[in-house]
């Protein structure tokens, strides 16, 4: 049902290939949502000082993880370029060399958690108990990272070569079996030990192994258009380079962006408190299920567009990008709505004890994020089409206009001259949303009447 062969994006019509390769991906960010709710659901049984320890440690893994990220990026544009472009063996080693970047950037991750998580938090929150719990959860989360960097690395070649299905079957394994192993680790059923905050970290890692090791089977099936032949393992300087180079605007984007955040962080603490915190922390985890079908779509907006400038059609690659920002856009308009309609049910869900003014503000946040919530198909969709191209740099500056020029000084202004207090950090959020999306627009429209994807097609080609 959901197959889509090269010649499909390359030649067949945008909107049905668009959406088939971006159903697995939806629906594989749906089981990762579900995974970080039902996360957050049993660490939420701890009490409000675990959710609050996850919500401190959000940003600053994130910081962590852009290397990573970053490398999955590089990969899955540089093997969606060969594909189109006929190039399959240089194709088929790219995310290989994907894998043994992340191995080697995860492993130095780990002793920087060990070392200085403790100290990085007490910078930003005062109360022991909570950093206590948040330096134990980044242990066990660097270790997952670790575990996680087979599938990841693997999954940027299926996706790469327009392989969703696979990517999703790899995933919903992974998210599976952190799942069914949350309680156990987390509460010591049966005879797994008690470990808290940890065990669901390491539920994470586990889950993940298992994904990578299924990403192996099936890539070594040869039953898929990703597939790892001998050739594949040929190892080569100017592939690591190539990864880098199209990953690093990613990684400045992503630091930023995080960066930010953890300032954010520091902001709502002295705003709002324990009780700030918290309704922050059950904010960016809902709005996580608004990215849930715009990163499917963005994924896979990345896909078919860089395999059409690949194989030189540039306007295919325009089009594309167009179409996936109008289907976003109903589909976030849509969840927005609903969140808007039911933010008290939404916040139990994540805290059943939640009340008083942490339940008042946390409704009033997810109001306020759903107004935003159309603008992420703009945001996502747009810079997936940039990165499709080669141009990272440009999702790189509109995210580092979006977070420095407009959300930290509205926030800043909203909390220490007009005394908004927490609220203006929710509002920062969702005009800063907004800004971004009306900015990315007109940006794309006049890049693209300029040339923006035949310059694309053409570099690449040539190279």
């Amino acid at each position: 049902m959901f197959d889509v062969s090269n010649e499909d994006i390359t030649q067949g019509p945008i909107p049905r290939t668009l959406v088939l390769l971006a159903l697995p991906l939806v629906a594989q960010n749906f089981a990762l949502v579900a995974q970080q709710v039902i996360d957050t659901f049993w660490v939420g049984r701890l009490g409000t000082d675990a959710v609050a320890a996850i919500g401190l440690v959000i940003p600053i893994g994130a910081l962590l993880t852009i290397p990573i990220t970053a490398i999955f990026v590089g990969s899955q544009v540089t093997s969606s370029q060969h594909v189109g472009a006929d190039e399959e063996t240089l194709a088929r080693r790219t995310p290989v060399h994907a894998v043994v970047l992340m191995l080697l950037i995860s492993t130095v991750l780990v002793g920087v958690v060990y070392f200085f998580a403790e100290p990085v938090l007490k910078q930003l929150y005062p109360r022991a108990s909570v950093i206590e719990l948040g330096a134990t959860y980044m242990f066990g989360w660097s270790l997952s990272l670790v575990m996680s960097s087979l599938s990841d690395g693997l999954e940027s070649g299926f996706v790469g070569f327009g392989d969703t299905r696979s990517a999703f079957l790899v995933n919903l394994t992974a998210i599976g079996l952190n799942v069914v192993l949350d309680p156990f680790f987390i509460f010591g059923w049966g005879p797994f030990p008690e470990w808290g905050v940890f065990g669901a970290a390491i539920a994470t890692g586990v889950g993940y192994a298992g994904g990578g090791l299924l990403a192996v089977g099936i890539a070594l099936s040869g039953r898929t258009s990703f597939s790892l032949r001998r050739d594949a393992f040929w190892f080569g300087r100017d592939i690591f380079e190539q990864i880098i180079r199209t990953g690093s605007p990613i990684a400045a984007k992503n630091a930023g962006r995080q960066i930010a955040r953890a300032v954010m962080i520091s902001i709502v603490t002295l705003a709002g408190g324990k009780a700030g915190i918290a309704a922050y922390t059950v904010g960016a985890r809902l709005s996580t299920v608004a990215f849930v079908p715009i990163q499917g779509l963005s994924s896979a907006t990345t896909s078919v567009v860089g395999q059409n400038i690949g194989a030189d059609e540039p306007e295919r690659a325009a089009a594309a990008t167009r179409f996936g920002v109008l289907l976003g856009a109903v589909a976030l308009g849509i969840i927005g709505l609903f969140q808007w309609t039911s933010p008290t049910l939404l916040a139990r869900t994540f805290i059943p004890e939640i009340s008083g003014q942490t339940l008042t503000w946390t409704i009033d946040y997810l109001r306020i994020l759903a107004y935003g919530y159309w603008a992420f198909a703009f945001i996502y969709v747009i810079e997936a089409g940039f990165s499709g191209a080669g141009r990272t740099d440009l999702s790189m500056y509109s995210t580092l206009v979006q977070y420095w020029v407009v959300r930290l000084p509205i926030a800043v202004v909203g909390v220490y001259v007009l005394n908004m207090g927490v609220h203006a950090v929710f509002w920062a959020v969702t005009l800063s949303n907004v800004a971004a999306a009306i900015g990315l627009f007109v940006f794309y429209r006049f890049s693209a009447s300029r040339g923006l994807f035949s310059e694309s097609s053409e570099s690449a080609t040539a190279d």
